[in-house]
């Protein structure tokens, strides 16, 4: 199931060149990755009300061509790599109306409890394991 996070660029994202600042598009990964999460009904109010945080642990991001104001992008987001501990998140951002590749990105993720300290969701709460196993395109450890 490919999910697709749509997003507008406002004109206050841009630079004084007119183009997206590069700072921009992680917070473009984290709203396309709260819609991801949504969608396969695990949203982070949900992990949260059961003791489960989410941090980001790297971020990598590779800029192939601008995106300006009034573009369009399609985020098209998919777990490429879960354990039960740790999560990658890939992201493949293209302009809806040329179809070029903006950017490919990457997020690594743990869980952790409220104290933020690791936990294993596959023993923690196998239900929501299930779902990220589903989701899974990757490998799965």
């Amino acid at each position: 199931m490919d999910i697709i996070f749509e997003r507008k660029i406002n004109y206050y994202e841009t630079d004084k060149m007119g183009v997206v600042h590069h700072s921009n598009y992680i917070r473009f990964l984290e709203e396309a990755r709260c819609f991801f999460l949504d969608k396969i009904n695990l949203p982070f109010s949900l992990l949260e009300s059961n003791g489960i945080t989410v941090p980001v642990l790297s971020v990598n991001c590779i800029y192939k061509n601008h995106a300006t104001f009034d573009d369009v992008l399609l985020i098209k987001v998919f777990i490429k790599d879960y354990s039960g501990v740790r999560m990658t998140i890939n992201y493949d951002v293209k302009d809806k109306k040329t179809g070029k590749t903006v950017i490919i990105a990457e997020t690594k993720h743990c869980f952790t409890n409220k104290n933020l300290k690791p936990i294993n969701l596959k023993k923690l709460n196998p239900e929501f394991n299930k779902k990220f196993l589903d989701m899974t395109i990757g490998d799965v450890s």
